[in-house]
């Protein structure tokens, strides 16, 4: 992590203006294709909830935006961002979780299972001090129902500037499969243009089986 250098930051102005916002952020809700990744891992076996984790955090630490964040009031940039995702039970509850990135599909997925794992032999929210970390993106899955709009709980006054990123349930138009997607953040990192072309890189990356 170091601090962003202002005086050559071309949203320093962007920045200074929606900081002064009560609520800085914003959010965009789409949908991206994901046929061939989708059917790979149903012929296969494999997680989709796993393929897409890893797609949306890889996708995200391509990207400089993705990965500024404010600490301390000082716009940072982090090296690294990894996913703190809600990871559900058969009961209907869920736990807050952290999976550090990696580069290797396979490691992340090994790592995802042992989250789980984890997870389904606790209760409660197993909040910790890694659920309050600056350097990750906030994700979380409603599998059960696609969705065309979506909020998020939000605690004003409090230093904020963690993406999140929510995905619904997968659903097939004509022959192909899409999945729903959320996109909240911090207005002063990045505009609408921004989250298109991240959605634009995960449809990519989610076409490759």
């Amino acid at each position: 992590m170091k601090p962003i250098d202002q005086a050559k930051w071309k949203r320093r102005e962007y920045f200074d203006f929606f900081s002064m916002y009560d609520n800085p952020f914003f959010g965009m809700v789409s949908e991206v294709e994901c046929t061939n990744g989708f059917l790979s891992c149903k012929q296969t076996g494999r997680s989709f909830f796993g393929k897409y984790l890893h797609s949306a955090i890889k996708v995200a630490n391509s990207m400089d935006c993705f990965r500024q964040r404010i600490v301390d009031e000082v716009p940072v940039m982090y090296d690294v961002i990894h996913a703190a995702s809600t990871i559900g039970r058969k009961d209907g509850s869920f736990a807050f979780s952290l999976i550090e990135f990696q580069p290797n599909s396979e490691v992340f997925l090994t790592k995802l299972k042992e989250v789980i794992q984890k997870v389904n032999q606790t209760t409660g929210l197993n909040l910790n001090e890694e659920a309050h970390r600056h350097d990750v993106i906030q994700f979380s899955s409603l599998p059960w129902r696609r969705f065309t709009g979506l909020t998020h709980a939000s605690r004003f006054g409090q230093e904020d500037s963690v993406p999140k990123i929510s995905f619904g349930k997968v659903f097939k138009r004509g022959e192909k499969h899409f999945l729903p997607i959320s996109v909240d953040v911090h207005h002063g990192f990045m505009d609408g243009w921004h989250i298109a072309q991240y959605l634009t890189k995960l449809e990519e990356e989610l076409r490759r089986c």
